[in-house]
């Protein structure tokens, strides 16, 4: 598309890949940057995953990202993925990036969560925890580097505020997004010398459906001494997807072209306490 095809925007004419763009943040994100001129790649599993106690994303979700996304008149790309398949992860965004003419960003914005004392966590919860939020958001970066190395872009990994805060009752959760943080940084210093940037955004709780029950239970009745560590410092139970999809677009945008490496919190300040 030429120039003048994408009204002004702060992102006109990036190519963006979201992962977990179906619906929550990552729907939040695709239209936030799809209004600000971006051209994207949605990137979904679109089925629920055994182990997972809430529903996941549908087909149908994805397709209703993309028609919102679309209502911009970009360019919008759909494609039913595991992130944990780091082949079809790979082929799927080269395949995207052959239609878009390239990438300027990724987001890797896919994650699950369990729930549950450290006493009751097995190793499926391990394994499927840091399977799809770490080793998914190695393998969104790694699917997206190979399209960004001569020209330089972004990368914007999501963590949380329990990686910073280490919350507990789902200890798998928060060591994956401290995972995220560490894989983030060292992306960071070998890749600022090829102009790009790597950075980690870390929501506060966010009302997305990524909720458990089984966490809700064991805050009110088995350790209600642990409520007040998820209880944010400013007077909002929870943020809004607008509120992380602001911190990505910034990070996409130019306006942080020498912003790399950075712990984005957009938190509400519980890690303040």
């Amino acid at each position: 598309m030429t120039e003048s095809a994408h009204p002004r925007g702060r992102v006109a004419g990036k190519r963006v890949l979201i992962t977990g763009a179906a619906r929550g943040m990552g729907r939040g994100h695709a239209v936030r940057l799809a209004a600000e001129g971006a051209d994207l790649i949605l990137i979904d599993i679109c089925e629920s995953l055994p182990g997972i106690e809430y529903a996941l994303s549908t087909p149908e979700d994805l397709a209703e990202t993309a028609r919102l996304a679309g209502e911009y008149n970009h360019h919008v790309i759909t494609r039913i993925v595991d992130v944990r398949a780091a082949e079809a992860m790979s082929a799927a965004v080269a395949e995207g990036v052959r239609e878009l003419g390239g990438l300027d960003a990724a987001v890797a914005n896919a994650g699950v969560l369990t729930a549950g004392t450290w006493d009751t966590t097995t190793p499926e919860d391990w394994r499927i925890v840091v399977d799809v939020n770490l080793i998914g958001t190695w393998n969104t970066c790694a699917a997206a580097l190979p399209h960004l190395v001569e020209r330089g872009g972004s990368l914007v990994n999501i963590s949380s505020a329990a990686a910073i805060k280490g919350t507990p009752l789902h200890i798998p959760y928060t060591a994956s997004k401290l995972g995220i943080v560490g894989m983030s940084k060292a992306l960071a210093n070998e890749l600022a010398a090829q102009n790009i940037r790597v950075n980690t955004v870390h929501p506060t709780g966010v009302a997305t459906g990524m909720a458990p029950e089984s966490l809700f239970a064991l805050l009110t009745e088995q350790r209600p001494d642990l409520a007040p560590l998820f209880g944010n410092a400013m007077p909002v139970p929870m943020v809004d997807t607008a509120d992380i999809s602001n911190a990505v677009l910034y990070l996409v945008s130019d306006e942080s072209r020498y912003v790399t490496g950075l712990e984005f919190k957009v938190d509400a300040g519980v890690t303040l306490r």
